[in-house]
């Protein structure tokens, strides 16, 4: 005689404090889980083991840090903007990292002096009034300043040789 055992799952949730599905009754013993119609009676078989309340499932957070990982820019549109443009990157920021290599670029060259003191003073001054986008623009005028130096040391010099001629 094999009953059904709804009433002993329900007192089983209710002694246990949690649903009717986390409750687990032994499919061996239903004889004697069926007998039980009390709640003094499914306390005992709590005790005894033959009902027990099922552990906790973890969800696995494994596949949600991946994707947070590689979230980065996915959603920056005007809609998830709270605040403005300068709050959100101030062009100070901007404008103090753009120095800062620009600057750092200036030093490195002159200690590994390819540029003198003058020039490196002169590209200083362009570079804090803005004249240079990127390091990439400076480092094309440094390079075109001396080139043109360079040709102009040699024209000098043929021009001293020819004069030495005449």
């Amino acid at each position: 005689m094999v009953s059904s055992m709804k009433l002993q799952k329900r007192l089983a949730a209710s002694l246990l404090h949690c649903g009717q599905g986390k409750v687990w009754l032994d499919p061996n013993e239903t004889f004697n889980i069926s007998i039980a119609n009390s709640r003094r009676d499914v306390r005992k078989l709590v005790k005894d083991g033959l009902i027990i309340k099922k552990p906790n499932k973890t969800h696995s957070r494994g596949q949600d840090r991946g994707q947070r990982r590689h979230e980065g820019n996915r959603h920056p549109g005007e809609g998830k903007r709270k605040g403005t443009r300068e709050a959100r990157l101030p062009s100070k920021a901007v404008w103090m990292r753009r120095m800062r290599v620009l600057r750092r670029l200036l030093r490195k060259y002159r200690e590994m002096e390819k540029m003198d003191r003058h020039m490196y003073h002169e590209m200083y001054m362009k570079a804090k009034g803005n004249a240079f986008k990127n390091k990439r623009a400076l480092m094309e005028t440094i390079h075109k300043l001396k080139d043109e130096k360079g040709r102009d040391k040699v024209i000098h010099h043929q021009f001293a040789v020819k004069c030495k001629d005449a």
